[in-house]
């Protein structure tokens, strides 16, 4: 295997300690969770308590100054035990971003010590019913009046969407045909008047994330809450993609890694006609090659994060990190699946989790598609 170099002693001993928390207090609960489709609110106040959120955020608003790696760390250990509902990462590393990188100095002073203690709940609001991946076409708009903006419209497929306190919206402020001028970020708390949430969506899989619709008719939104210039939410968006498509780059290879284990784990326990499933030769090759392409994942996400560390990481290279790697973890959690025979698909057994959690990713984000285009534009 090829080493890691990325992390130091003290980012090892996070992980030791992030890792504590995910098993004992998350792992056990993540069947109920799943359940009723959504995390127990109070688990994100715990979080905030033992400082696992908004850790890259500067000390003077709560967070813990550290470098983006400790949120890599966290995103590795949520995958390794399949805790698919939590969404820290979009919390920590996306809401509390936009906060952080294009808001004024209240905006900040007001939202980010709340985010970083669990006391908000942060969610992003881009995609629309009838737009998908194309974020020039939104519907929902907010008109000016005076010292307030009007909000109207509707979105879907918002990750902490039902439990949101605080949701970064993307809107329409210029005409409807202003395409990416027109477009401007609105930060919207929860209990402003029109602004309703939609049950949690039934989804295949990441049952215990709590993806719903947000719905805002008439909602006032003080001036003072648009984030960065009016006009300015495209350039915003596109800015951070990157890093956001680089997390689900992560979570993949992550995943992959995980599922991997879990399968070679019961390939070698697992016997059929007298011998170990994983001593016959067609099993070994295929465990060989599922080993090699995770490898060849591995080092080239850690090399995109070494990038990312250096403030170089470009949209083209993020596009083919989020294709490739999400692409590769499904290819070998479906073969996983495949080497666990008829218990590869019960979901009382974590292979099958796996399967239905990961394939998301190929998806949200951008679908795979959109990123071979962003990757053909460069060339």
């Amino acid at each position: 295997m090829i080493p890691r170099t990325l992390f130091t002693h003290e980012h090892e001993e996070y992980r030791r300690q992030v890792r504590r928390f995910f098993e004992e207090e998350i792992a056990p609960h993540h069947a109920r969770w799943e359940d009723q489709n959504h995390v127990d609110r109070s688990i994100w106040n715990r979080a905030g308590e033992l400082g696992h959120l908004c850790m890259s955020m500067p000390t003077e608003y709560g967070g813990s100054g550290v470098d983006r790696l400790f949120s890599v760390i966290q995103m590795e250990e949520q995958c390794r035990v399949g805790a698919s509902g939590i969404g820290f990462s979009l919390h920590n590393d996306i809401v509390a971003n936009y906060v952080n990188n294009f808001g004024s100095e209240e905006q900040k002073q007001r939202y980010l010590p709340k985010m970083a203690s669990g006391e908000m709940v942060g969610a992003i609001a881009m995609t629309e019913p009838g737009t998908g991946s194309d974020l020039q076409a939104i519907k929902t708009t907010a008109i000016s009046r005076g010292d307030h903006y009007v909000l109207n419209g509707s979105k879907i497929f918002i990750t902490n969407g039902y439990l949101s306190d605080l949701v970064v919206v993307v809107a329409k402020t210029g005409p409807a045909n202003g395409g990416a001028q027109a477009i401007s970020l609105l930060l919207v708390e929860a209990d402003s008047v029109g602004f309703t949430k939609g049950k949690p969506l039934k989804k295949v899989g990441m049952k215990a994330q709590d993806t719903c619709e947000l719905f805002f008719n008439n909602v006032v939104v003080p001036k003072e809450n648009l984030l960065g210039p009016e006009g300015g939410g495209f350039f915003m968006l596109m800015k951070e993609l990157p890093w956001e498509r680089l997390i689900i780059a992560i979570t993949s290879v992550a995943g992959a890694e995980a599922a991997f284990e879990e399968t070679l784990k019961y390939t070698r326990d697992r016997t059929a006609f007298g011998k170990a499933i994983a001593s016959y030769q067609a099993n070994r090759f295929t465990l060989a090659e599922l080993k090699t392409k995770i490898q060849i994942g591995r080092t080239f996400i850690d090399r995109c994060l070494e990038l990312v560390l250096q403030e170089k990481l470009d949209v083209d290279t993020a596009a083919m990190a989020k294709w490739w790697a999400t692409d590769m973890a499904d290819e070998v959690i479906d073969a996983c699946v495949q080497l666990h025979g008829g218990y590869g698909y019960m979901l009382e057994y974590p292979i099958a989790r796996m399967y239905v959690d990961a394939r998301a990713s190929r998806i949200y984000g951008g679908t795979n598609e959109i990123m071979k285009e962003l990757i053909a534009r460069q060339l």
